[in-house]
């Protein structure tokens, strides 16, 4: 056979070794192109891949940093703590380690701060902290936030990221969707702006209270969008759904969000709805906000 007459050449000379020294966590692995890309040309994009125009998820910390003035973040001083409804062993410890992880007290933070000299109430949900789920606490904080900002007489944006409640707290998670409900109608009532930005993914109790009853609702490219999976959705009502449903281009489409903006662009056109509303003429037109 020929495999028998194949053998390992020996008389190849011993080369040196040689060792790339590769700085470990520097590069990462775009799944949308598949391409290996240098974090800090990717953080320095906006957070975007530069060869697909993929949208990476952000933290809380940089979402801040890119949209509120430097220097002039204010958090909430809330000590609030989680409540385990179900007597859970494990979800204390998951907290636990996922605070120790993140740096975060739970999936949201909630403060003050200017957008280009414009003071706002901000609140950032977090996907690092089990992917943004609202319990008790995230509900609580954006209550406080909501009667905050009509105390302070100030805009309210809230960017979400949530693939639904909290479910190992069960009923008291779900009770979150009425208790922010509640006082957004207070907050409407006092004619106070609100602006909801819908990132990827966004899904369940938050897309069915406070994310969808902002003045404004505004989305990032290709962001998913609903209440239920599809799968869930497809099997429910034994239908075939359309491709892309639930991206932020569909419900452009189809009416349920305002404006889909570009990550370098959120900031100003944020300051420029803020400055619309302050004026109390929408003039969306004349100043290039269709």
């Amino acid at each position: 056979m020929i495999v028998d007459g194949i053998r390992k050449n020996t008389d190849i000379p011993n080369k040196p070794e040689h060792k790339v020294d590769i700085p470990v966590g520097k590069w990462m692995k775009c799944e949308n192109c598949k391409e290996i890309i240098y974090k800090e040309t990717v953080n320095e994009n906006y957070k975007i891949c530069p060869n697909c125009g993929k949208y990476f998820r952000l933290s809380s910390r940089r979402r801040i940093e890119q949209i509120i003035d430097e220097g002039t973040y204010k958090e909430f001083d809330l000590n609030i703590t989680n409540v385990n409804p179900l007597n859970l062993s494990e979800y204390p410890k998951k907290l636990e380690a996922l605070q120790k992880k993140t740096g975060l007290t739970e999936a949201i933070r909630c403060g003050t701060g200017k957008i280009e000299n414009k003071e706002v109430v901000i609140c950032v949900m977090d996907n690092n902290f089990f992917m943004g789920s609202m319990g008790s606490v995230v509900g609580e904080k954006i209550t406080y936030s909501i009667e905050k900002a009509i105390e302070l007489k100030l805009p309210l944006i809230i960017f979400c990221v949530s693939g639904g409640a909290r479910m190992q707290e069960g009923i008291i998670s779900l009770m979150q969707m009425a208790k922010t409900t509640a006082a957004l109608t207070k907050l409407n009532e006092a004619g106070n702006l609100y602006i909801s930005i819908l990132t990827d993914p966004t899904y369940g109790g938050v897309t069915a209270s406070f994310a969808s009853l902002a003045d404004v609702i505004l989305a990032e490219p290709g962001a998913m969008i609903g209440f239920a999976g599809p799968r869930v959705i497809e099997q429910t009502i034994k239908q075939e759904l359309p491709e892309g449903f639930q991206t932020s281009e569909f419900l452009l489409q189809h009416g349920f969000i305002d404006k889909i903006v570009e990550r370098k662009d959120l900031k100003q056109t944020l300051s420029k709805i803020i400055k619309l509303h302050e004026g109390g003429k929408y003039k969306w037109q004349q100043h290039g906000i269709k």
